[in-house]
């Protein structure tokens, strides 16, 4: 088996072969670093490269995006797809729309998306996609064509039984609709598993929209289960005020937890008597409108400019936003205060030297792959109902959802007992996830 100095060399490959891409360097190394002991005691990984091939895509596709704005003048964009691992099942991750994405940020999503998926237990496969595109600000007409354009060229590389991608940060239900209605009139079939976050009105989970937020919870509900303690009456903070983070507040409400601040790119509230999700939703789902505007409706909130959300006493903490939010600095800040439990609804919202103040504090660290996993979990539930022609309540929908974070944190637990680390979630969720993939690409061969 590779030594620590071969996990070395492995990571140093990586990063020689794909330069400038640090957000992907990071996601690997992040993984890889804790992969010593399943290695020593499953030496056949090694042997047959399973890290090493795992770490390189299976498919990459990059394509331009042309487009026409309301006012006749012609757009380019970059789309990508990155398919990276479908030894489970067809390729599935979501699409982002943002002017951040490039290759880089693609294959971090995408390699996390691969344990994230295997730790569902559902037989779906890693990928991610989007483009560099920002929909903010723009008529749904111009979404539209960017949709119709983006979905012209990428429809040949997607099939429910291919790749199927949902929606990520700037790719709601109107995205997905506009894509569908290409996809469907490039290939003349209603082929509505292809793809996931439909509206509930034509083919979509009832809970889909809900799931990544509440399935969050879910895992924080059991990671302090195991340590004897409930959300009942802790102080909460979640960052972002998107889609992840709405439903999140809304579900530590619902079990008793007081969420007294969010925020948004632009700054923090705070309301200690608690956040009124009601606003909330209002302004960001309905109005699009900045958080700020929420101190104009509650006198008592106060609005903090800047991304001032860790230093908020609080029993827990939710980073739900975007990725490297809540750095070494901050998570000193958090412990330093208190806080207790940590749970990462974004995708890698935490550096690596958050991570490892966490780690040395003994609390209760849920990593994205595991905590955020409900989004891509209640996707494929959306498959298995478009699969079947059936529709599901969203009670039973929801119950689904919590059994399946309810399995990936048991197998995360016992993953980290098993290899001398009692309640170290990074890395228990890393090996439950890597051992899964790398069993099913033993058993299929050089693939």
């Amino acid at each position: 088996m590779p030594s620590d100095s071969g996990i070395e060399r492995i990571y140093q490959q990586v990063v020689r072969r794909n330069p400038g891409e640090a957000e992907f360097h990071q996601a690997v190394k992040e993984v890889i670093e804790t992969l010593g002991p399943v290695l020593a005691k499953h030496p056949a990984y090694a042997e047959h490269k399973i890290i090493e091939r795992i770490c390189e895509p299976e498919r990459q596709i990059i394509f331009r995006v042309p487009w026409q704005d309301d006012r006749g003048e012609v757009q380019i964009n970059r789309g990508f797809r990155v398919q990276f691992n479908s030894v489970l099942g067809p390729y599935k991750g979501g699409l982002r729309f943002h002017p951040s994405v490039y290759l880089g940020i693609v294959k971090f999503l995408g390699f996390e998306q691969i344990f994230k998926n295997a730790l569902t237990g559902m037989p779906i496969g890693g990928a991610k996609g989007g483009s560099d595109f920002d929909p903010k600000g723009r008529s749904d007409g111009e979404v539209m064509r960017f949709c119709q354009s983006l979905m012209t060229e990428l429809h040949r590389h997607l099939g429910e039984y291919t790749d199927v991608p949902a929606g990520d940060i700037g790719v709601g239900a109107r995205e997905i609709g506009y894509l569908f209605g290409q996809y469907k009139r490039m290939t003349n079939r209603y082929e509505s598993a292809v793809l996931t976050g439909k509206s509930p009105h034509w083919g979509g989970s009832l809970v889909r929209r809900e799931a990544t937020g509440y399935g969050t919870v879910y895992f924080v509900d059991e990671m302090l289960k195991a340590r004897g303690e409930s959300i009942e009456g802790k102080t909460c903070i979640v960052s972002g005020s998107g889609n992840v983070a709405i439903y999140a507040i809304e579900k530590l409400q619902q079990l008793g937890g007081r969420v007294i601040a969010c925020s948004d790119s632009n700054g923090v509230i705070l309301h200690e008597r608690g956040i009124d999700l009601a606003l909330v939703k209002r302004l960001k789902e309905v109005e699009r409108r900045r958080i700020a505007d929420y101190a104009h409706e509650h006198r008592d909130a106060k609005y903090l400019a800047g991304s001032r959300i860790w230093d908020i006493p609080c029993d827990i903490a939710l980073p739900c936003a975007t990725q490297n939010e809540l750095d070494e600095a901050s998570a000193r800040t958090l412990v330093g205060n208190g806080c207790r439990t940590i749970a990462e609804g974004a995708n890698m919202p935490t550096t690596p030297g958050g991570v490892r103040v966490f780690q040395e504090a003994r609390i209760a660290f849920g990593p994205g792959k595991a905590a955020n996993a409900g989004g891509v979990a209640t996707s494929a539930l959306e498959m298995q109902q478009n699969a079947s022609r059936d529709t599901w309540s969203f009670e039973h929908t929801e119950q689904r959802l919590q059994t399946i974070m309810q399995g990936i944190h048991r197998n995360c637990h016992e993953a980290a007992a098993e290899f001398g680390s009692p309640g170290n979630y990074v890395l228990g969720a890393n090996i439950a996830g890597f051992r899964r993939v790398a069993e099913a690409m033993l058993a299929m061969g050089v693939i």
